[in-house]
C-alpha cells in the first residue's frame, strides 16, 4: 500500500465515491449519494472524536493533532463503529444494519480505488457487534386499507366537486380579483384530488410521479406523458428507464377534469405544479426578466394577478413539478382533514408509499403474486416476499381446512 495512500485524510475521498454511486450527470444526484453522505460525514465526525459519546476519543491512538487517515483504519475501527452504532442511541436493528452498510459499501470502494488492502469492514470481527437482521425493512410498512382508501379520495372528491362548482357557478358581475381567486382555488383541489387518487390507484412510486430535488432526471410527470384515451402514463421507474405505467378509470375522470380547469398552455406543462407561492414568484420574475419585461411592469402584472400560477398560466411560464416531500405534506394535510386515524406506523399520515403498497394488497389477493408484479413493476420474488403475510395467511386458511376434515372423519 503506498505510503500516499496511507497519509490521505478519510473525507479527501468522499466526493469522488459519492459522484461514482450518483445519479444524473456528475453523478450529483440520487437518494444513495444523500443518504451515503450523511452517513460518511458521522463515521468521520466519529473517527475524529466527534461522535457523541464521552468516553470516545477517536481513532487517532498517537494523539497527535489531526485528521484521521487510511492509515488509522483496520478491522478494530470498524468494530467499534459497529459497537457504537448499535449502542443504546434508540435506533432499530435494521436501521444500524443500514447504517453500517452505507460505510461498508465505501470501505469496498476504497479497496478498489487503493486507499485500502482489505475490506476491514465486512471482516467478521468487523461486523460481530452488529445487531441480527430481523428481516424487516427499515422504517414502517404501511399500506392504505380500503376503509383509509375510500374516505380519503372520497374527502378530496368533495373538496374538487364544491370548489369546482363554487368557481363555475360565479355570475358575471363578480370582480376579476374574486373571480381569479376562485378559479385558484378550484385548481388546487383539483390537483390535489388527482394527486391522491393518482397515488391510491396506479401504484406508481411518488419519486415516479413527482420532481425529486436529489435527481435531475426526475422531474415530475408532464401532460405530454399522459394519454387518457389509452389509460397509459410514462414514468421515468426505479429501474432507470423510461416505461408505460397504467391508469385505470378511477383515476381517468379525476385528471380530465383537473386537465379541462388547468388548460395548460402547452404539453410540456407538470400535471402536478407546485403551488408554493415564494417558488412561483421567482419563477415569474425571472421568465419574464427574460422576456425583457422590466421590473415595474413584472410588478404590475403581478398585482392584476391574484395568484402567480395564474399569471403563469397565461403567460405560459412553466412551473416546476410539485416535489416528492410537499406531496408528503399535502398528504399529512388531507389526512387531518378527513378525519382518518393512523396506527402502527412510524408515520401519523397516509404516506404516498402506503397506496402503493395498499394496492399492492388488492392486487396480490384478487390476481396473485405474478399480475401483481407487473402492476407495481417488481419482480414476483420481490412481490412474494413484501406480501408474504397474505400467502402465510392463505396457507393458514388451507391448514385450517385441512384439519377440520381430518378431525371430522375421526369423529
Amino acid at each position: 500500500m503506498p505510503d500516499r495512500a496511507l497519509s490521505t485524510p478519510l473525507d479527501d475521498s468522499f466526493e469522488r465515491y459519492l459522484q461514482d454511486k450518483g445519479k444524473g450527470r456528475g453523478g450529483d444526484g440520487g437518494n444513495y449519494r444523500r443518504n451515503a453522505a450523511r452517513e460518511l460525514e458521522r463515521f468521520a465526525a466519529w473517527a475524529a472524536g466527534d461522535g457523541g459519546d464521552d468516553d470516545w476519543a477517536g481513532i487517532i491512538l498517537d494523539g497527535a493533532d489531526r485528521e484521521p487517515r487510511f492509515g488509522d483504519l483496520d478491522e478494530r475501527v470498524f468494530r467499534e463503529y459497529a459497537r457504537h452504532l448499535a449502542g443504546d442511541r434508540g435506533l432499530k436493528q435494521n436501521t444500524v444494519q443500514t447504517y453500517y452498510a452505507y460505510v461498508s459499501a465505501w470501505c469496498g470502494w476504497c479497496v478498489n480505488e487503493g486507499y485500502l488492502e482489505s475490506h476491514y469492514a465486512q471482516r467478521a470481527s468487523a461486523m460481530a457487534p452488529l445487531p441480527e437482521d430481523d428481516g424487516r425493512k427499515p422504517g414502517d410498512q404501511q399500506a392504505w386499507t380500503s376503509e383509509q382508501r375510500h374516505r380519503l379520495t372520497r374527502h378530496v372528491d368533495e373538496q374538487a366537486r364544491d370548489a369546482i362548482e363554487a368557481y363555475t357557478s360565479l355570475s358575471t358581475d363578480v370582480d376579476e380579483i374574486d373571480t381569479q381567486r376562485a378559479r385558484y382555488t378550484a385548481l388546487k383541489k383539483a390537483r390535489d384530488r388527482a394527486l391522491v387518487f393518482a397515488l391510491a390507484y396506479t401504484a406508481v412510486r411518488v419519486g415516479e410521479l413527482l420532481r425529486d430535488p436529489n435527481d435531475p432526471r426526475r422531474r415530475g410527470v408532464r401532460w405530454e406523458d399522459i394519454d387518457l384515451a389509452d389509460g397509459s402514463m410514462d414514468v421515468y421507474r426505479k429501474k432507470q428507464q423510461w416505461d408505460a405505467a397504467s391508469l385505470p378509470d378511477p383515476v381517468i375522470s379525476p385528471l380530465r377534469s383537473y386537465r379541462t380547469l388547468l388548460a395548460p398552455p402547452t404539453e410540456r406543462w407538470p400535471v402536478f405544479p407546485t403551488f408554493d407561492q415564494r417558488t412561483l414568484a421567482n419563477t415569474v420574475r425571472a421568465e419574464l426578466a427574460d422576456r425583457g419585461v422590466r421590473p415595474a411592469a413584472v410588478q404590475e402584472r403581478r398585482d392584476a394577478s391574484a395568484r402567480d400560477l395564474l399569471l403563469a398560466l397565461d403567460a405560459d411560464i412553466r412551473p416546476e413539478s410539485l416535489t416528492t416531500d410537499g406531496a408528503r405534506s399535502i398528504l399529512e394535510r388531507l389526512t387531518d382533514d378527513a378525519g382518518i386515524e393512523i396506527s402502527r406506523s412510524k408515520h401519523e399520515y397516509l404516506a404516498p408509499h402506503g397506496g402503493r403498497r395498499g394496492m399492492g394488497e388488492v392486487l396480490v389477493r384478487a390476481f396473485g403474486y405474478t399480475v401483481a408484479a407487473r402492476y407495481l413493476d417488481n419482480s414476483e420474488e420481490m412481490v412474494r416476499e413484501r406480501y408474504s403475510h397474505i400467502e402465510a395467511g392463505e396457507l393458514g386458511d388451507v391448514a385450517t381446512e385441512a384439519l377440520d376434515e381430518i378431525d371430522g372423519s375421526v369423529q
